[in-house]
């Protein structure tokens, strides 16, 4: 059993900063992956950022110079600053892993609701 915790989230003004984290916790074998998306109202849920064990990165465009994912050992953060109203959603923490035998497994988080508003 895999549990992801997310924390961070909340109202913000545009222009401002919010850090959210996610915390992995349970049977977790390997790491392929840790990022997060985010779903607006009557919208799909879209890549915002991914990092591997290696720290290697993924940003969609929108979010580039903008937002900075990070990790240390099984919690994953995202920094946003200079928030915007378009970035308005509920965030989804996601983790990837794979098994020695081969199998591989998705885990998401509960989600935590950021609003950029004035």
């Amino acid at each position: 059993q895999v549990q992801l915790v997310e924390s961070g989230g909340g109202l913000v003004q545009p222009g401002g900063s919010l850090r959210l984290s996610c915390a992995a916790s349970g049977s977790i074998e390997r790491i392929n992956s840790m990022g997060w998306y985010r779903q607006a109202p009557g919208q799909q849920r879209d890549l915002v950022a991914t990092i591997t064990p290696r720290r290697s990165t993924t940003y969609a465009e929108s979010v580039k110079g903008r937002f900075t994912i990070s990790r240390d050992k099984n919690t994953v953060f995202l920094q946003m600053n200079s928030l915007k109203s378009e970035d308005t959603a509920v965030y989804y923490c996601n983790l990837n892993t794979f098994a020695i035998s081969g199998s591989r497994a998705e885990y998401w988080g509960q989600g935590t609701q950021v609003t950029v508003s004035s």
